[in-house]
């Protein structure tokens, strides 16, 4: 990480200076720019991206007295990961997880159906797809890691707890702030739905985002349902510590057993706690779980009989719980009614808009990313770089992902939930539900994200130019050398979750030095054209940076380069000291099967531009010397801005 760029500051290098002047959290202002309400996965990633920006007053409400210490959502996907390296704790998550390197599968022995036999055995995420592992840690856990970035923020945000939403409103006239909120102080004691209503609280907002759980209060105020239906199929939960002579206990596992019974273990992290999912059967049409005939003791039961030869003695349950699959979704995730040309203020993201089943471990998943998606868009419209349209790309992209899910969690459950035939003849065939899970590898991976052509996505034209960067799905990432210090690291490292776009130029491989190189030419352009996005999108006085954070990676080995013959946009001063930024200039890595031109299919001779999005994912593939479709494209999403002089440009910096 960077640091120190505008003066020497002891102490903790990601723990930010407040900024100056700003008035205690104690009490929620009578207005806002955005309100979120939810400390779930999704409220604390968006609350998380907002509070980098402390020009942007945000606060998040949550009805719970505090935050959650256990139990809920574990599985975080090779995708989350990378999302979670751009605010700063991946490395934190790998020290603290369980690593999910292998997954077994098991069902009734054809010779003995009252006993379960391990089927096969399969690598969880396939070689390649992603640099970051499937993880398992607790919601709890990640939630005090968001909450530890807010609080170390410039903003020092920290949620207000015991608030719940009764009402929220949009003024049709429109004003600076035209959402009205109405919350009330919930009383410790009472019952979920039932507020305390000793205190009101009444605010306005440019924004409110419903991040509130599938029972949303904000969900209801804007007039949206979900919709869908309940597969009839009852599951149970339990963490637990148990003695168990299982051989794949320390291993993902699925089990179909014969009869019923189907078990999914999910070893936690610490190197004992266990999660089970248990299935406890069929419902009948319109028929609800009685959550108070099913205990704990039938779970472990059920486990014990499913368990068959094994032995299985449960030492301690730290917590349990049951649960109905429910696949519904709402319409749309923002209050715009089809048709209408009015832009939205209000947004639901997470259970708020799509529940389904946690067998797959995809809730948590795609619920931070609703709110990665929407984050960076509140603050590109609410800092002047974007007009405000750019938030109705929210709904029309993030409903698609979680119809997706719906489609996906229906399928997966049923084939779960199937009987398996143990008493008819062991035919060798790999059963169905390993099939399907090796076959949507990249779907539970998180990588199967494909936004379609947009003002935010590009069209296929130039992909040939580098295939292995599909343009709408997330920047895959591969080995590069940093030049200046030769420091190997992965390209997505690049990237942080502060708003900014990237632009990635592989140069050809002509000397880049060489007077009238491609590179030359990206770079004078760049710098002094007046059609540069980046003097058009830059606001005067800002760093070179800002809002388009521009790297190269070069194909010469090491003595090829020298870092003094590189433009000065490559090298820019920045900060209130004018510092000279060594770290946009990047090298392939030499070492057999690490050359991200190699990897990634990326035309040697020509090389390309490659625009990523602020939420990591690719927004177009453009030629090398494509400047005009370079500026078009940006100024479909940025503002003009005052162009900012680059500092450093009139003489090289050595």
């Amino acid at each position: 990480m960077q640091y120190h760029l505008h003066g020497f500051r002891a102490g903790d290098p990601e723990t930010f200076a407040p900024e100056p002047g700003r008035p205690a959290a104690s009490q929620l202002p009578d207005c806002l720019d955005v309100l979120i309400v939810g400390c779930g996965p999704a409220g604390l990633t968006l609350a998380a991206q907002l509070a980098a920006f402390p020009e942007i007053s945000t606060r998040i409400v949550e009805r719970k007295p505090g935050p959650i210490e256990k139990g809920q959502a574990d599985g975080i996907s090779c995708r989350s990961m990378e999302m979670f390296n751009a605010f700063g704790f991946a490395d934190t998550v790998k020290r603290q997880g369980y690593w999910v390197n292998e997954t077994t599968f098991w069902k009734a022995d054809p010779e003995r159906p009252e006993h379960i036999v391990r089927t096969g055995r399969v690598q969880d995420v396939e070689d390649g797809l992603s640099e970051m592992p499937h993880m398992i840690l607790n919601q709890a856990r990640v939630h005090d890691m968001y909450l530890s970035v807010m609080a170390r923020s410039q903003s020092r945000l920290v949620p207000d707890y015991g608030l719940e939403v009764v009402d929220v409103t949009t003024d049709p006239q429109g004003s600076d702030y035209p959402v009205t909120v109405t919350l009330n102080r919930v009383a410790e004691t009472a019952e979920v739905g039932v507020a305390d209503a000793a205190e009101t609280i009444i605010l306005r907002a440019k924004y409110v985002v419903g991040c509130d759980g599938a029972r949303s209060g904000v969900r209801r105020a804007i007039g949206l349902e979900l919709k869908g239906d309940f597969a009839n199929q009852a599951w149970g939960v339990m963490d637990i510590l148990a003695v168990t002579n299982f051989p794949d206990i320390r291993c993902k596992t699925l089990i179909q057993a014969s009869g019923g019974g189907n078990i999914i273990i999910i070893p936690r992290e610490g190197g004992y706690l266990l999660r089970f999912y248990v299935e406890l059967g069929a419902l009948g049409a319109g028929q609800r779980l009685a959550r108070d005939e099913v205990t704990v003791d039938r779970l472990i039961e059920a486990v014990q009989r499913t368990f068959r030869p094994y032995d299985f003695a449960v030492k301690e349950v730290a917590w349990w719980s049951v649960y109905e699959i429910g696949q519904r979704l709402t319409d749309r995730f923002d209050d715009v009614a089809d048709g209408s040309a009015r832009l939205p203020r209000i947004f639901i993201a997470g259970d708020a808009c799509h529940t389904h089943s946690p067998k797959a471990g995809q809730g948590m998943n795609v619920s931070m990313g609703d709110a990665f998606n929407l984050g960076w868009k509140l603050v590109s419209v609410l800092t002047g770089r974007s007009a405000p349209e750019l938030l109705s790309t929210y709904s029309e992209e993030r409903q698609a992902v979680a119809r997706d899910l719906i489609d996906f969690d229906r399928e997966w459950s049923r084939i779960m939930s199937e009987r398996a035939s143990a008493d008819a003849a062991d035919t060798g065939e790999t059963p169905k539900f390993q099939r399907y899970f090796v076959e949507h590898g990249r779907y539970t991976a998180g990588m199967s994200v494909a936004y379609k052509p947009s003002v935010l996505t590009g069209e296929a034209t130039w992909q040939s130019l580098a295939p292995g960067f599909p343009i709408g799905e997330r920047l895959h990432s591969a080995p590069v050398i940093r030049l200046a210090d030769a420091k190997p690291m992965e390209l997505g490292e690049t990237i942080q979750a502060d708003a900014r776009w990237r632009l990635y130029a592989f140069a050809p491989a002509a000397d880049p030095a060489a007077e009238g190189s491609a590179t030359r030419s990206l770079c004078d352009y760049l710098a002094s054209d007046p059609a540069s996005p980046i003097l058009s999108h830059t606001p005067a006085g800002s760093d070179v940076d800002a809002t388009i954070d521009v790297r190269v990676v070069f194909q010469q080995a090491a003595k090829d380069l020298a870092l003094e013959t590189l433009p000065p946009i490559l090298l820019p001063n920045k900060g209130l000291l004018g510092l000279v930024d060594y770290e946009k200039n990047f090298r392939r890595d030499d070492a057999p099967g690490r050359d991200i031109f190699q990897l990634r299919g990326i035309d040697r001779q020509n090389g390309c531009l490659v625009i990523v999005r602020p939420d990591q994912y690719v927004a177009h593939v453009l030629p090398f010397n494509a400047h005009e479709e370079l500026a078009r494209f940006f100024a479909g999403v940025l503002l003009p801005a005052t162009a900012a002089r680059i500092p450093g440009s009139e003489t090289a910096a050595a």
